[in-house]
C-alpha cells in the first residue's frame, strides 16, 4: 500500500467518526419540507439467511413482522407527503426488498399516486432474478433492478455462506442471463478483495461479466465492520489493504472497453441510476427502520428497533431517533467527497450553495489532491483523474464503514 493511501484511509477514518457522532435527542422534529423534490431511500431489512460480512440493518424473515413493517413503511411515505415532502426517485434497498412482492409493489403504487417520481430502483439476490418478477417490477415502474451477487467463484460463495442460497456461480450466471433486457438497467453488485481471493479468482469474475455484459456493474471493495471483523477474520484469514488497488486497478482495465465509470467504483454501458443515491442528490429522505436521510444541513437516523419503528409510525410520529446537524464546513467537506466520488464537481453550483468557490472553501483539500494527482481543475469543473479514483475509493470505503460502525452500535443499544 502506498504511503498516501494509508494516510487517506486513516484520515478518513478519523473524519467519518467525526461525522457520525449522532445526537442522540429522542423525540426529534424533522427538518421543514424543501422547496423542490428531494430523493426517497426505502430500507426493508428482512433476509431469509444473514450473510456474515454484512452490516447493514437486516433480521430474520417472518411474514407476520414483515407484513407489519410493510404497512408501517407506507403509513411512513403518508406521514412525510403530508408535511409537504415530494419524490423526485426512490431507491428501495435491503435486507432484500423483493421477498414479499405483493408488498413491495403496494408500496410502489402508492409512491406513485403521491409522487410519481421519476425513478425507481430495487435491490434483489440471485435466487429472486425471475423473469416474471422482473417484468413485474418493470409494469410497477421499476427502470433498475440490482441484484447482489459478490462473486462467482463458488469457493467464495461458499466461505460466505451463499452457495446454499443462491447457487453456484454457473447458475447465477445463468440467471443474469436469462433476466437482461426486461428492465432498462440491470446493475450486478460484486465485491472485491475477499481475504482468501487471487488475482486469478478476480480475473475469472471479470471474464463472466464481460460474457454477459450487464448495463451495469458496481464492483465495491470488501468493507468489515468492527463488529464483523472477528467473525470474517475466522470464516476467510485477515483482511489486508496491501493489494485493494492492484485488485481495482485490474477491475477498471477490464472493464475500460465496454463501460464507462459513473463513480469510481460504478461501470455503466449507458446512463442511469447507480446504488449511491447520495452522490447524484443533494438531500434525500431515510424511509424505514435504520434508514438515514440528510434534509436541511443534517443526517436523521430512523429507530432501528424494528418493533419501536411499528408503533412510532403507527402512533403518528416519524420514527426519527438521531440527528447530526453539519456545519457548513462539515457540509460542504461532504458535498466535495460526495461529488467528487460521482468523478466531478460542477464549481458554479458549489458556489450557489455555500456562497464561494470550492477552491476558497476548502482550499487545503483542492491543494492536497491536485498535488498528489487526483484532481484536475479549470474555471467550471473539479475532476477526478485516473489515479484518482482510487482514492476516492479509500474514502469512500472508510466513510461507508464509519456508517456501518454506527449501526452496529445502535443495534447493540437496542440489545
Amino acid at each position: 500500500m502506498l504511503p498516501v493511501d494509508a494516510f487517506i484511509g486513516w484520515f478518513l477514518r478519523l473524519k467519518s467518526r467525526q461525522y457520525l457522532a449522532f445526537e442522540d435527542m429522542g423525540r426529534i422534529d424533522p427538518a421543514p419540507a424543501p422547496e423542490r423534490p428531494v430523493h426517497l431511500y426505502l430500507h426493508v431489512p428482512f433476509c431469509a439467511r444473514l450473510c456474515p460480512y454484512c452490516s447493514f440493518h437486516r433480521v430474520r424473515y417472518e411474514e407476520g413482522p414483515a407484513r407489519a413493517y410493510f404497512s408501517a413503511l407506507r403509513e411512513e411515505i403518508r406521514l412525510y407527503h403530508r408535511l409537504g415532502y415530494r419524490f423526485s426517485d426512490v431507491y428501495v434497498g435491503g435486507g432484500m426488498p423483493t421477498i414479499m412482492m405483493d408488498e413491495l409493489l403496494e408500496t410502489i403504487a402508492l409512491l406513485k399516486g403521491l409522487s410519481a417520481p421519476g425513478n425507481i430502483s430495487v435491490e434483489t439476490n440471485p435466487d429472486r432474478l425471475e423473469p416474471d418478477m422482473l417484468a413485474a417490477l418493470a409494469d410497477a415502474g421499476v427502470r433498475r433492478v440490482s441484484v447482489g451477487v459478490q462473486t462467482f467463484d463458488d469457493g467464495i460463495l461458499r466461505l460466505i455462506d451463499r452457495y446454499d442460497k443462491y447457487g453456484s456461480g454457473a447458475r447465477i450466471e445463468e440467471r443474469i442471463r436469462a433476466a437482461q433486457g426486461i428492465v432498462q438497467t440491470l446493475n450486478v453488485d460484486m465485491i472485491y478483495n475477499f481475504p482468501v481471493q487471487t488475482l486469478a479468482q478476480l480475473e475469472a469474475d471479470l471474464e463472466v461479466l464481460n460474457r454477459l455484459k450487464p448495463d451495469q456493474i458496481t464492483f465495491y471493495p470488501l468493507m468489515i465492520s468492527d463488529a464483523t471483523l472477528s467473525e470474517m477474520t475466522g470464516i476467510m484469514g485477515r483482511h489486508s489493504l496491501r493489494r485493494e488497488r492492484r485488485y481495482y486497478e485490474t477491475i477498471t482495465r477490464s472493464l475500460a472497453a465496454e463501460y464507462r465509470p459513473g463513480s469510481a467504483w460504478c461501470f455503466s454501458r449507458s446512463s442511469g441510476m447507480i446504488d449511491e443515491y447520495i452522490v447524484t442528490h443533494d438531500e434525500y429522505v431515510g424511509a424505514g427502520s435504520g434508514a438515514f436521510g440528510l434534509v436541511g444541513g443534517a443526517i436523521y437516523a430512523n429507530t432501528f428497533s424494528i418493533p419501536d419503528y411499528i408503533r412510532t409510525v403507527g402512533e403518528g410520529r416519524l420514527p426519527l431517533k438521531a440527528r447530526k446537524l453539519f456545519s457548513s464546513k462539515e457540509l460542504a467537506r461532504y458535498t466535495f467527497l460526495m461529488d467528487l466520488f460521482g468523478l466531478k464537481m460542477d464549481r458554479a453550483a458549489f458556489r450557489r450553495k455555500f456562497g464561494r468557490d470550492v477552491w476558497r472553501a476548502l482550499w487545503m483539500e483542492c491543494l492536497f489532491f491536485t498535488l498528489i494527482g487526483a484532481l484536475s481543475t479549470d474555471g467550471r469543473a473539479l475532476t477526478v483523474t485516473e489515479r484518482g479514483r482510487y482514492i476516492w475509493v479509500i474514502m469512500m470505503r472508510e466513510f461507508f464503514i464509519g456508517v456501518d460502525n454506527f449501526r452496529d452500535q445502535s443495534r447493540k443499544n437496542i440489545a
